[in-house]
């Protein structure tokens, strides 16, 4: 039995590990942070697996390391950082402005009971019955706000779409809002290596009985993780998240149940994308961004790292704005806010805010660069006869390059590729990368959310090729990934890939290249985020040769979002 202890200090009552018993009888814990005054108050929540009592420090020290270089005062500047937690609120920054802050432990991690099954259905019920209960609280106004990073977005979304009464507003930073399409399967290939290293160093670190685990609550000495339960128990207390990824390469059920019917999803929603996450949650922000059904919601899109800009004091006091107004009914603006922020970046790797009002934006004109077997180019016009052009699958690719611009030229927006290819087996991977090259031809790479990235990725298994096409744009294809459409060896077939969401400034002189190629494009190996998993990509059949058609009937060509200068 895990006791509540309630401690009071500097105006804010803590209650460690509050007990709730789920409608199925499993027992999660939370830690509750609200102001000793008096009254009513508004409650931003997180619910996650990376441990509500590990401190950001202790389990993340290189981050942290980075973290505090950029922003020196992060557990000093009107805090004592004590409860620093990894992307989750500072509860001392936000109770003395008057919220509750409750972190939730998900169900099998930390000081929680239960079956450990990231993302899963019962996992979203959970967070959906602590809304209710926070909701229903004597020092809560009934407005629950919910807010954190990556899984604590992707939670969000999810339990957004099941419309708990006293949810009133999201803010889901950085996080995926389709499982499968935007972390599970780019394309219709699995990504591996990121889940294969998050499942025991970010997860069963912190499973609840484990009793390996090295973290301790810095204020108490306390292993993070509850009593020490046998390995057998653990390991028949958890699902197999990494397997279960592998074993549903279709869009099937399982993928299915844990994917949120976004246009059910009504409260107000502050979107934040990193323009440098490619291959985990930018395309998520982004679609979620225009599929909710919410009235009043916001893009914003920023760069850096995947976890500075959550902590640094503009975007806290962003963060504050909006619930102010959407937890408190305070008249301060906020929706006179221009609906799309973007940071457009530049390659010396700077950006400028920039307010819009639409995404994509109205004045896109969506521009075609025709590729070139023979020439390798990427033109402004489709050649006249046909040609192709070949690699081996697992080699360099092949590089298509824009002549360098005349002026400076803007790309912002979603981007996509019509590429007619065929292959030397059943199936082919296609890897498509747009990169940035100057007139002496280096190239400019960009920090990414989790390690350094090209300027956009877009990725397609040739057998998932089916789109629907009522669901499908120009510029984003959807692909319906129920089916798998083997390839007959030899046979060019045209395929729609989609680009992730992209923006860059290219000065005058420097060009645009399109890389296509067999494996992954990485710009410091080994890499993070990798789609080199033997089951998945078996060498007989991803290993063949890839040959690109191009001109006459099989016009291959990118359509990228060029944006002309504001009157």
């Amino acid at each position: 039995m895990i006791p509540t202890r309630i401690t009071t200090e500097n105006g804010m009552i803590f209650e460690r590990d509050v007990a709730l018993t789920m409608s199925d009888g499993t027992v999660l814990r939370a830690n509750v942070f609200r102001p000793e005054a008096p009254g009513r108050h508004p409650v931003v929540m997180a619910m996650g697996a990376y441990g509500k009592d590990v401190h950001f420090e202790d389990a993340y020290q290189p981050q942290w390391q980075v973290l505090k270089k950029i922003y020196p005062g992060l557990d000093t500047d009107g805090t004592t950082g004590r409860h620093l937690r990894w992307e989750v609120v500072d509860p001392e920054r936000w109770v003395p402005d008057g919220f509750v802050v409750i972190q939730v432990d998900s169900r099998g991690t930390g000081r929680s009971e239960g079956y450990l099954d990231p993302f899963g259905p019962i996992e979203t019920r959970d967070l959906y019955e602590w809304i209710e209960w926070a909701g229903e609280q004597p020092w809560s106004n009934g407005k629950i706000g919910l807010i954190g990073v990556s899984y604590l977005a992707i939670k969000q979304w999810q339990v957004a779409a099941l419309r708990p009464p006293h949810l009133a507003a999201i803010v889901p930073w950085e996080g995926s809002s389709d499982l499968y399409r935007d972390g599970s399967y780019h394309g219709g290939i699995l990504s591996n290596s990121f889940t294969e290293a998050w499942w025991p160093r970010q997860v069963l670190a912190n499973q609840y009985g484990s009793g390996a685990s090295t973290h301790r609550d810095r204020l108490t000495g306390e292993r993070t993780t509850g009593p020490d339960l046998p390995e057998a128990i653990l390991q028949g207390s958890r699902a197999d998240h990494p397997r279960d990824r592998l074993e549903h390469p279709l869009d099937d059920a399982w993928n299915q149940a844990r994917e949120a019917d976004l246009s059910a999803i009504q409260v107000p929603i502050l979107s934040a994308a990193n323009w440098g996450g490619p291959g985990m949650h930018l395309r998520g922000n982004f679609e979620g961004f225009l599929r909710a059904g919410s009235r009043d919601k916001w893009l914003f899109a920023h760069i850096g790292t995947h976890y500075e800009s959550f902590y640094l004091p503009r975007y806290v006091a962003l963060q504050k704005r909006f619930f102010d107004r959407y937890l408190r009914g305070a008249d301060n603006g906020w929706e006179r806010e221009p609906r799309v922020q973007l940071a457009i970046r530049r390659p010396d790797g700077t950006a400028e805010l920039r307010q819009e009002h639409e995404w994509p934006l109205a004045r896109t004109q969506w521009t075609r660069f025709h590729l070139d077997a023979d020439t390798l180019m990427l033109a402004p016009r489709a050649p006249q006869a046909g040609g192709q052009a070949a690699f081996a699958a697992m080699g360099e690719g092949l590089h298509f390059s824009t002549a360098p611009f005349d002026e400076d030229v803007e790309f912002t927006g979603p981007a996509s590729l019509r590429l007619w290819a065929s292959s030397s087996t059943a199936d082919m991977d296609i890897f498509a990368v747009l990169r940035v090259f100057d007139p002496d031809g280096k190239e400019a790479s960009f920090i990414g959310a989790h390690e350094r990235v090209p300027m956009a990725l877009g990725w397609l298994r040739a057998s998932r090729r089916k789109t629907d096409p009522a669901r499908s744009l120009p510029y984003r294809p959807w692909h319906t990934h129920d089916e798998i459409q083997e390839l007959e060896p030899g046979q060019a077939y045209p395929l729609d890939i989609e680009i992730w969401p992209t923006c860059m400034v290219f000065p005058r002189g420097w060009r645009l290249v399109l890389t296509l190629q067999g494996h992954d494009f990485i710009v410091d190996a080994p890499g993070r985020l990798r789609h080199d998993h033997p089951r998945d990509r078996p060498a007989p059949t991803f290993a063949g040769q890839t040959t690109v058609h191009t001109g006459g009937n099989r016009d291959s060509h990118l359509l990228m979002p060029l944006i002309p200068a504001r009157n």
